[in-house]
């Protein structure tokens, strides 16, 4: 059993008071029945996903290379739907240009209604229709789309652009560029289509942003057979809005929900199988712990090196 934590620690949460005197139980015993396995972190060429987004798709035994990986289509096939037809997520959004910049606001923060985002879809239908794109709404900010241009466009994740300057993580590698003109040509188009369109005159009414863009991501083609991982994985999103909000008290107590919850799941399962993974992330690091039957000799060292989260924690953060 394999759990895998995003944001266990934040790069929002720089000051070691966010962890210290957090009181997580069930981590603190798992981590002193623990050894750290596997260690990973960004370079200075940031790659297009984030660690735990990596971390899941090494399990799931897709290569570990800066290229797509294909959530959108791994979604559709764990729904009873397998094809190898090349997919993506399109997440409605808001583009707040600048003076020298143009950053993407979180999508959630837009609040955006299901009937508001259907709305706004089938303005767009046209348009993505006439590039061979074919979308169905799954939720308000989750729209699948399929089609051959999405086959060979390493896209970064949403989760990575957030809060960022758009243009950098843009489509831009030379095998991409023939596909990202009419992805780039698209996103012009939704922005003159939507600028007076009615939903976001009711927004900017209610002095809401309004959805001028979209974010591509989780593109590419899912290999026949691929996703089954060697052991069960379950990847945590509980920490995931209280970080990116830099919501500290929210951050704190989702974490003390967590350990109640998921991370004691993973304890009681070592417990009664004597094996478990843990894997802890950061927005640029994760490191992998596997937790096992200590021998005598560990039982005693364990004694005088006691593993605290607040140090686990903060090794994530450490540059």
């Amino acid at each position: 059993m394999h759990l895998i934590i995003p944001y266990a620690a934040s790069h929002a949460f720089m000051d070691p008071a966010a962890w210290i005197g957090l009181q997580l139980p069930h981590l603190h015993t798992l981590l002193n029945l623990s050894q750290r396995q596997y260690a990973l972190k960004d370079n200075e060429d940031v790659p297009l996903h984030m660690p735990h987004e990596r971390l899941l798709a090494k399990a799931l035994g897709w290569a570990q290379d800066n290229a797509a990986l294909p959530w959108a289509a791994w979604h559709s096939a764990q729904q009873g739907h397998p094809s190898t037809a090349p997919q993506a997520w399109m997440t409605p959004c808001h583009w707040q240009v600048g003076m020298d910049q143009v950053v993407l606001l979180d999508p959630a923060s837009l609040f955006l209604s299901d009937d508001e985002s259907q709305q706004l879809l089938q303005a767009m239908q046209a348009f993505l229709q006439e590039d061979g794109l074919q979308v169905t709404w799954h939720s308000a900010l989750a729209w699948h789309a399929q089609g051959d241009m999405l086959a060979e466009m390493p896209t970064a994740s949403l989760d990575r652009v957030i809060g960022q300057n758009v243009k950098p993580w843009m489509p831009d590698s030379p095998s991409a560029r023939h596909a990202a003109r009419p992805l780039q040509r698209l996103q012009s188009e939704m922005q003159m289509l939507l600028y007076n369109h009615p939903v976001n005159d009711a927004r900017e009414a209610r002095r809401q942003h309004t959805v001028n863009a979209f974010w591509l991501h989780g593109a590419g083609t899912l290999s026949a057979g691929s996703g089954a991982p060697a052991q069960p994985v379950t990847l945590s999103d509980a920490l995931r809005t209280s970080a990116l909000r830099g919501d500290l008290q929210a951050w704190q107590q989702a974490w003390k929900q967590l350990d109640a919850t998921a991370v004691a799941d993973l304890l009681e399962h070592f417990k009664v199988t004597g094996q478990a993974t843990l894997s802890l992330c950061s927005e640029h690091a994760a490191h992998t712990y596997e937790a096992a039957p200590a021998t005598w000799q560990k039982r005693i060292t364990r004694l005088f090196h006691n593993t605290t989260p607040a140090a686990v924690l903060a090794a994530l953060i450490t540059p």
